[in-house]
């Protein structure tokens, strides 16, 4: 018994490392989310934003802020995309909703932090994440009669 658990123990260590190795880029995440399956695409979208989220905070704190603006407005491209799958395919609606919802509130507390002239791209990249926010509500409990 004990050395099957000394031999799990060494399975586990090595596969650590191997899979801590092998982060995708930005752009295998994108064309895997591409290829993904409708009901798959909204958490793979949403991944992606989130992952250019926290980019646009660390650009903007090393004073890129060209960098992070293009960063904050892949923010939005995939919050939509993620929006548009969840929408279409019915599933993954809540999640991708809280999504938006907190990286809205962190582009908010990013925004509290940089110079005037940066603050109004990123407050209506918040205006566009929350009307996001609002499109996926009226979604999950907008009026069924409607339809």
């Amino acid at each position: 018994m004990r050395n099957w658990a000394i031999i799990l123990a060494m399975v586990v260590a090595s596969a650590v490392p191997a899979a801590a190795s092998k982060e995708e880029t930005l752009a295998e995440m994108i064309a895997r989310a591409d290829a993904a399956r409708p009901e798959e695409r909204p958490a793979l979208y949403t991944e992606i934003a989130e992952r250019q989220l926290k980019a646009a905070d660390r650009l903007y704190g090393d004073g890129k802020a060209e960098e992070a603006r293009a960063a904050v407005n892949d923010v939005v491209t995939y919050c939509n995309q993620a929006t548009n799958a969840a929408i279409s395919s019915g599933k993954k609606l809540k999640q991708t909703e809280i999504a938006v919802r907190k990286m809205a509130a962190r582009l908010r507390d990013i925004r509290r932090g940089l110079a005037f002239e940066d603050q109004a791209p990123v407050q209506a990249a918040v205006e566009k994440l929350e009307n996001l926010r609002t499109t996926l509500l009226n979604r999950m409990f907008g009026d069924k009669n409607k339809k």
